[in-house]
């Protein structure tokens, strides 16, 4: 995977679904604390805090679960965790390139999921990276608004 960064583009925003997870492990609180504790670094990212995780119990009861979420310099990281469903949500939104396959096999492999859906978009698409790009974006708006007048 090509891990430099573009010319244009804030970043990538994984979004994974998981079904059939190990209901076990989507209940440990523990669990989910070093999953944010240590993923950021095994992703080679930067953590800049520690996780913030607790335990939900809403209107359905069923519906219970563990939620978290660690901030890194690159973005951030949340995971919410249905564990009467065996099923998990996770978002992993970055400035920096990340290996999506890896993310994704990483997140399968600790919570021993079945089945996943999972979308990979690339977010501010028209986000210049250098001040040149940026100076070149500014250029050409003023033209077009000069021409649009």
């Amino acid at each position: 995977m090509n891990m430099k960064k573009p010319e244009f583009g804030f970043g990538v925003h994984l979004m994974l679904d998981g079904y059939g997870c190990d209901p076990e492990v989507l209940q440990d609180i523990n669990v989910i604390y070093n999953f944010l504790d240590e993923y950021p670094q095994e992703m080679e990212m930067t953590k800049i805090m520690p996780p913030y995780v607790f335990r939900y119990k809403g209107v359905v009861p069923e519906d219970w679960g563990i939620s978290g979420f660690v901030l890194i310099a690159e973005s951030h990281i949340s995971i919410h965790t249905f564990p009467e469903k065996r099923y998990l949500s996770l978002d992993m939104f970055s400035c920096k390139p990340f290996d999506t396959d890896k993310a994704v096999a990483v997140v399968k492999e600790r919570f021993r999921i079945q089945k996943c859906e999972i979308h990979v978009l690339d977010r501010g698409q028209e986000f210049p990276n250098t001040i040149e790009d940026s100076t070149h974006v500014v250029r050409m708006d003023r033209m077009l608004r000069q021409r649009s007048r």
